[in-house]
């Protein structure tokens, strides 16, 4: 096949059509030649192949005119095979564009996609494998570029959001209301049944898991299981296929985030830039690692046949080599400025971090978000941890960045299980962990609060098994964390007894109050509120089946409750600035001998500091206090309930409108009872009163 190639530009990036034809351009700094290699279906034979012409600042790049948007194609890549150097090229094996917007047909796992022969006895990387990987690939897509989204982003200020985690599949696959065709795609997220739950439960924003097109891990295929969470990226544009309606493109994601942004409710996706599919030196080869191995990994110092890898999935990608962080950025505008998204959370963000080896808060990646114009006003939110050496960086990313804080759900989850000398913790976690966040001119949002997410146990199965269960894994039991913090309130499992599921909802309850009534951003996982459960599996990454979905119908009576009462516990953080604040409270004086937050003893006694360090005491309460308003939040983890007396106020007793009991599962029970000079506290709750004078 002959093709009119004329030399092209060297940007954009990519396969760019512009009505007449479609300019290819792909970095590669060590190859020695890059072919374009043209296909007529996803599963059928190469149809073309043609050398780029042209190499311009590390660029190759070649313009076909003729080309239009859906043409199929893949690149190969000439250079040294040479695994001791850095060099692994192999134009035996068809590559993916890294900056294609689309890929189609299948991936199926083969040896073919390994540049080494798999199978010698010695060194099997260091010897070169000439079969063909294109018939196990997909195919690249020309995309035509469409018109950046018209609708405004709802904006919504850090100090007012509510973040909901939840998986494109796992939200939609059994819900009855969406029609089959459309449960487990991007058009099911988009089904009004759908978006009525989450503006229902109050949520201000949708953190998405990973939506990139990824790949299911070989020997996860091998074992009849599929990589469900995707955290195994193989392209940063393209979205992923398997939530793409027949005969759908990239049109639908926006169909959703309009859809979304119509209900108030921002966009925010779980990107991983950390490390490929590609794995260690020994997995495939798709993409990075033929076009320029040396240039996209991290390759450990003074052996380079190796990777360096701080994410435990065999490689990291080199961010400190400006192509590559180019690469990033201009991923992350295109979701931004193409597809409307609102924000992002960046799994492993401390390997994001680090140009040579070390994290450093003023590395290429940071620097280079924190000045983009682009990304002024997007949420940014950090994974602050990895497996490499000084790779747990919570409170270590710089004034603009939010960060999940395990010590909230760990502080947390020790408090309401009832360990010993716990109320300092939790004293720090409820205000907002200033000791943790307070410098820099950050703010309380800065903490993203809470009890489960995607890794880890349910908050059903916090409060029911002591253990693990992740049999279903196929890896022995032996993944996951052992450190849940979790108590299962006398049986492990399932069980009839109602005195111990009565405990289990009371412990659920205190949990939703106790992460809504907090200040920093609340992040609740997708299900807690109507009771998912794992069976008790705290690393469901492989379970693409009903131990991860959502359960919608024959919700127990029990849930339906728990709904209703985080429903209404959000409601009541909406309605209260106080349980809010945008700014760290310290104890400043709002009204005589009134401060904006002040901790007592349960005789009504101010706490000093000497009254932190018993280690028995598990109730206190605390005073929040504005210009209109006043409010007392009284904790008790202790299995007995609690007699507290009320403090005094400007020399005198208030009267306290109880608005809030998550023991009894109360919420605005009666608006003209008034509690003076005492109450009690029930075992293992959280009550929340408003001042009425």
């Amino acid at each position: 096949m002959k093709q009119r190639l004329q030399p092209g530009t060297p940007w954009p990036l990519g396969a760019t059509p512009d009505g007449r034809g479609v300019n290819f351009a792909l970095f590669s700094a060590n190859a020695t030649s890059v072919e374009l290699c043209l296909f007529d279906a996803p599963d059928g034979r190469e149809t073309g192949r043609i050398a780029l012409p042209e190499y311009t600042n590390e660029v190759w790049h070649g313009y076909i005119p003729g080309l239009a948007p859906g043409q199929l194609y893949g690149y190969r890549v000439q250079g040294p095979y040479e695994p001791r150097a850095g060099h692994r090229f192999n134009p035996h094996k068809l590559l993916l564009d890294p900056y294609a917007r689309r890929y189609a047909g299948h991936f199926t796992w083969d040896n073919a996609l390994f540049s080494y022969q798999i199978g010698a006895k010695r060194a099997a990387d260091l010897a070169i494998d000439e079969h063909d990987s294109a018939p196990f690939l997909p195919k690249c897509v020309v995309v035509s570029e469409d018109a950046p989204p018209q609708r405004a982003r709802p904006n919504r200020p850090w100090h007012e959001t509510i973040i909901y985690e939840a998986h494109v599949k796992g939200l939609t696959a059994l819900h009855p209301d969406v029609p089959e065709p459309l449960r487990g795609t991007f058009a099911g997220l988009a089904h009004p049944a759908i978006i009525d739950h989450l503006v229902k439960l109050g949520v201000t924003a949708i953190e998405l898991l990973p939506v990139h097109a990824f790949v299911d891990d070989r020997h996860l295929v091998e074992q009849g299981l599929t990589n469900y969470w995707g955290y195994n990226s193989i392209g940063f544009f393209a979205p992923a296929e398997r939530y793409l309606s027949p005969g759908s493109g990239i049109e639908e994601f926006r169909v959703v985030v309009d859809a979304l942004h119509d209900a108030g409710i921002e966009v925010i996706l779980d990107v991983v830039y950390n490390h490929t599919a590609e794995g260690s030196e020994l997995g495939p080869t798709l993409s990075f690692r033929g076009i320029d191995n040396a240039a996209y990994y991290k390759l450990t110092p003074h052996d380079y046949r190796h990777n360096y890898d701080t994410t435990g999935c065999g490689n990291t990608l080199n961010l400190g080599h400006p192509r590559v962080l180019q690469l990033v950025m201009d991923s992350l505008r295109y979701w931004v400025g193409r597809c409307g998204v609102d924000g992002f959370r960046f799994d492993l963000a401390s390997t994001l971090a680090r140009d040579g080896m070390s994290y450093d808060q003023s590395s290429s990646f940071l620097d280079a978000v924190g000045q983009d114009p682009g990304l002024h006003d997007v949420k940014l939110i950090a994974e602050p941890w990895d497996l490499g050496e000084n790779g747990y960086q919570v409170g270590g990313f710089p004034p603009g960045w939010a960060e999940w804080n395990d010590r909230w759900r760990d502080d947390l989850r020790s408090y309401w299980k009832g360990d010993m000398s716990m109320l300092p913790a939790l004293g720090r976690r409820v205000s907002g962990s200033a000791d943790v966040y307070d410098s820099r001119g950050r703010r309380p949002w800065t903490s993203v609060n809470f009890i489960t997410a995607h890794d880890g146990f349910t908050l059903r199965d916090l409060v029911s098994y002591n253990h693990k269960h992740n049999e279903a894994n196929k890896e022995g039991n032996k993944d996951g964390h052992d450190d849940n913090r979790s108590w299962n309130c006398g049986t492990e499992g399932p069980t009839d007894d109602p005195r111990i599921l009565d405990l289990r909802d009371c412990l659920r309850r205190a949990f939703f109050a106790s992460l809504l009534f907090s200040h920093g951003t609340p992040m609740l996982q997708m299900g807690d509120e109507v009771g998912r459960t794992q069976g008790g599996n705290n690393n469901a990454f492989c379970q693409d089946n009903e131990v991860s979905w959502m359960r919608w119908i024959d919700v127990s009576e029990r849930d339906s409750a728990l709904l209703e009462f985080v429903r209404s516990v959000a409601r009541l953080r909406a309605d209260l600035p106080l349980l809010r604040s945008p700014r760290f409270l310290h104890g400043e004086p709002v009204a005589p001998r009134i401060k904006s937050i002040s901790w007592f003893k349960p005789d009504g006694e101010e706490k000093r500091a000497e009254h932190w360090e018993d280690p028995i005491a598990k109730c206190v309460g605390v005073s929040l206090a504005g210009d209109r308003k006043h409010l007392l939040l009284l904790f008790n983890s202790d299995a007995d309930e609690i007699e507290f007396t009320f403090p005094f106020f400007g020399r005198r007793h208030l009267r306290w409108r109880l608005l809030c009991d998550s023991a009894n599962g109360w919420v605005r029970p009666d608006p003209s009872a008034f509690a003076v000079g005492k109450t009690t506290i029930p075992g293992r709750g959280l009550l929340l009163f408003e001042s009425a004078d």
